[in-house]
């Protein structure tokens, strides 16, 4: 082995003048170095005592700590939407007379068919029929042609259209006639066909908001007291 220069069991030594020369150190004495320690210490471990930074330095080895600074979290300013009078006022839901055709919404129903089938991925023959319904009671409604098949009020049976609006207890449906019609959902069984599949809607139980119904439970058979 090389010579080192360091005795048996030597683990440092200091260095003689001719290599702090070169080197150009300055040495320090032990309570400069001493005093460097305690402030260097100080610094790096803010929270603690000087009592307890000597209890530390008495032990073989110093754990440094770390101490982030915490970031105050700005909270978001929640932007207020507009009352249900609001948006009336402002007639936010309202269709023009002159957009109540029923030609103008028959792309939308197309795009609705389309919709669907790739929900129920692909419409087949064979496809079981309690699916369908199922993935239509979930389904976003808008573009769909419906028919009122049973209702309370007479005056109901027989309106056939496409959904153009759905509410909580209304839907909004235009003819073939160009007539805007708004049926209650309570008290009327809706009927709608895609591909050959007829499905039911039970109004009594299908009332609540679009956004809240794929999250609901639906059972596949209802009842209506007429």
């Amino acid at each position: 082995m090389p010579d080192t220069g360091l005795c048996s069991g030597e683990l440092y030594r200091r260095l003689p003048p001719e290599e702090t020369g070169e080197l150009r150190l300055q040495l320090q004495g032990s309570e400069e170095a001493k005093a460097f320690v305690n402030a260097f210490l100080k610094r790096s471990m803010p929270k603690k005592k000087d009592e307890a930074i000597q209890d530390l330095l008495s032990r073989k080895a110093v754990v440094l700590e770390h101490y982030s600074k915490k970031k105050t979290k700005q909270k978001r300013k929640r932007t207020k939407g507009f009352t249900a009078k609001q948006r009336r006022e402002m007639r936010l839901f309202e269709i023009e007379p002159e957009q109540q055709r029923y030609t103008i919404f028959l792309p939308l129903h197309e795009l609705w068919k389309q919709y669907i089938r790739d929900l129920c991925h692909g419409l087949k023959p064979d496809t079981q029929p309690h699916m369908v319904q199922s993935k239509l009671l979930k389904a976003d409604l808008h573009g769909a042609i419906v028919t009122v098949t049973k209702s309370k009020c007479p005056s109901y049976v027989g309106i056939t259209g496409i959904i153009l609006q759905e509410f909580k207890h209304v839907f909004k449906i235009i003819t073939k006639e160009d007539k805007l019609k708004v049926v209650p959902k309570l008290n009327n069984v809706f009927s709608l066909e895609i591909d050959g599949f007829i499905s039911y809607i039970y109004g009594s139980k299908f009332q609540l908001k679009a956004s809240e119904r794929s999250a609901k439970k639906f059972k596949l058979k209802g009842t209506i007291d007429l």
